[in-house]
């Protein structure tokens, strides 16, 4: 048995109504560990297992941290995650819940992802949050499900950090003969790289990341997103964190369901009509987690952002 579980697929009566379309919802943030990430980290944790490796290293902003750790647990194989200080408090204690050695380092996640890099060993293998194939195969997973679930939509509406989510949902939509399925891909402004990547031609490094959704704080995309875009319809959009925080707190009143603002990034440009999405009559939105996210925080939010409700 693979370490995730088949998510539901469902038609969203509040955002269709809200959008002027079909809206249907991959509810990935009912995953075990609260998001998609034990799809593709679970697949390289299991590769890796069966070749005997016992000990996994990882670095993370939370939600691939999870993830690391619930695997190693289920595989009985010790775990070391580095997170970043900006790192939520919900996202430690899950970690550290799941038995995991966690290791705080750094301003940012790149500054965790090099300490991690070094405690590596002949027998660890590193679990990278994003850019794997391995990890790409497992998120595809998802568009299989879609396919068996009976939904082919106009596009997918995906949100964009690293992009090993983006990686997995192309090659799910490629492998399905899928391949004319657009993908709109959703950024905070402030973590925006694929973004300006698209604008400049080439990968962009952000300075910094600013965006209070931390599950999309990687400073560049990884080279497979980049290339997708060009070999696979994919459309930019940014949104603001009060955006991607007010569509949290909307889908809390829509579905009683609590997900964290890289969830709402995706969301938002669905609630708020974005013109990227006009051309659109039926779209699936993967709803990527929830693990890091508390009502209070998104409270807490909304007040500090000026997010309306």
């Amino acid at each position: 048995m693979p370490l995730h579980i088949e998510t539901p697929l469902v038609e969203s009566r509040p955002l269709s109504l809200a959008s002027g379309r079909t809206v249907r919802l991959k509810l990935e943030a009912l995953q075990p560990p609260g998001s998609f990430k034990i799809r593709g980290i679970g697949a390289a944790c299991e590769h890796h297992a069966r070749r005997g490796v016992r000990r996994f290293v990882s670095s993370s902003g939370g939600n691939a941290g999870i993830a690391v750790a619930h695997a190693g647990r289920r595989l009985s194989a010790a775990v070391v995650v580095v997170v970043p200080e900006t790192a939520s408090a919900i996202a430690r204690r899950s970690i550290e819940d799941e038995g995991a050695e966690l290791v705080l380092h750094g301003a940012a996640w790149h500054e965790a992802h090099a300490l991690a890099l070094t405690m590596v060993d002949t027998d660890t293998a590193f679990v990278h949050p994003f850019d794997d194939p391995l990890v790409w195969r497992g998120h595809a997973t998802m568009i299989d499900e879609a396919v068996r679930q009976g939904a082919r939509p106009d596009a997918v509406v995906l949100s964009v950090g690293g992009g090993g989510l983006l990686c997995g949902v192309v090659e799910g939509l490629r492998r399905n003969g899928w391949s004319d399925v657009p993908v709109v891909a959703v950024e905070t402004r402030g973590a925006e790289s694929l973004h300006r990547s698209m604008r400049s031609g080439r990968r962009v490094t952000l300075d910094a990341v600013t965006s209070i959704a931390t599950s999309l704080g990687a400073r560049e995309v990884c080279e497979q997103a980049f290339r997708w875009t060009s070999e696979h319809p994919v459309a930019s959009v940014v949104v603001d964190d009060a955006a991607a925080v007010s569509a949290c707190l909307r889908f809390v009143d829509d579905h009683r369901l609590v997900v964290e603002p890289a969830s709402g990034a995706a969301l938002a440009p669905v609630y708020d009509r974005a013109p990227e999405l006009d051309a659109f009559d039926d779209v699936l939105v993967v709803v990527c987690g929830g693990a890091v996210a508390s009502l209070a925080r998104l409270d807490a939010w909304a007040v500090d952002l000026g997010a309306r409700r």
